[in-house]
């Protein structure tokens, strides 16, 4: 499913290309599920730096190895990735793609190909903001959007790893009452209070020492009220907008920090040390990525309308 044009939803196009040439360092995989993302919105929208039309979407998935996996990756192995795919180069919504060895983590056995497919950049993306943020247990972690794919995972993280709080929010009631039946106990409901009122609430006052934001906007505006002593936050997203009004002061009272996080530009180790942390978790089961509506491939057009415009609890993902 290639977009022939970087004109929104119109733009994707089904076609026939010859199977990916492995070379070098590359392993062919066989799709068999990709994550849909914002990302892939922005992109198709014609709203990113750097893509090219045409180009393949998706930057992340699972599927089967096929070929040139070495001993890491014996042929049939079920693998899920993320990568430069979908943005620089074509990616997962296709059903053979040749990946980087060094992109590739082995999927648990008790992780279905689906879910794997929507893994790797919300949970990536969480544990490595988590870790600059210098997270650790005893700390109060909020992660705005509990239905979005990086406000979940950073919440699923931060309690797995022993946060005395992991707070997320909604600006819907009945998400918020979703959120509460799926197991999310601190989430602010934002259509009855505001975002820093809730936080201080659920906290006694004493506010969120790490914010991983990945909405932007007022989202992102109403977090920075709601940092502790020292807090820092982390702003790695703009799906509601790449544009907000910060009040200084909720930097220089509580002598906080604001950085900014773009995946693309990790280290690699980085990226290694989040995957041991995120394997073992789901493992245990202590974090559980949630699927909210599948697609067959045919049908990515509608997934990313059903993304964007219909903002489900989970992630949306491809059957291939």
């Amino acid at each position: 499913m290639r977009a022939e044009t970087f004109s929104g939803y119109q733009g994707l196009k089904l076609v026939e290309l010859p199977k990916p040439a492995v070379t070098d360092g590359k392993v062919l995989v066989r799709m068999t599920a990709a994550g849909v993302t914002p990302l892939d919105h922005t992109i198709v929208s014609g709203k990113f730096h750097g893509s090219k039309a045409p180009l393949i979407l998706g930057n992340e998935g699972a599927g089967v190895v096929e070929q040139g996996g070495g001993t890491d990756f014996p042929v049939g192995s079920r693998v899920m990735f993320f990568g430069a795919y979908g943005a620089f180069e074509d990616g997962t919504y296709s059903e053979r793609i040749a990946v980087l060895k060094e992109d590739l983590c082995l999927i648990p056995d008790n992780v279905n190909d689906v879910s794997a497919a929507g893994i790797p950049v919300a949970y990536l993306t969480a544990q490595v903001a988590l870790t600059l943020a210098g997270f650790r247990a005893g700390k109060t972690v909020l992660a705005p959007a509990i239905g979005g794919s990086i406000g979940n995972a950073v919440t699923q993280l931060a309690r797995a790893l022993g946060a005395k709080h992991a707070i997320s929010s909604t600006t819907n009631h009945a998400k918020a009452e979703q959120a509460k039946a799926l197991g999310f106990h601190e989430v602010v409901d934002t259509s009855l209070e505001k975002l820093g009122d809730g936080v201080r609430r659920i906290t006694n006052g004493y506010g969120a020492d790490i914010v991983i934001d990945g909405i932007g906007g007022d989202v992102l505006s109403g977090a920075l009220g709601a940092l502790a002593l020292g807090g820092r936050v982390t702003t790695l997203g703009y799906s509601a907008s790449r544009k907000t009004t910060i009040d200084v002061t909720n930097l220089i009272v509580p002598q906080a920090s604001i950085r900014g996080l773009n995946m693309f530009a990790q280290r690699k180790a980085a990226i290694t040390d989040a995957w041991k942390v995120i394997i073992s978790l789901l493992k245990s089961g202590a974090i559980k990525p949630i699927v909210a509506k599948t697609f067959p491939l045919a049908e990515a057009a509608a997934a990313l309308r059903y993304l964007v415009e219909g903002r489900p609890f989970g992630r949306v993902v491809l059957t291939i």
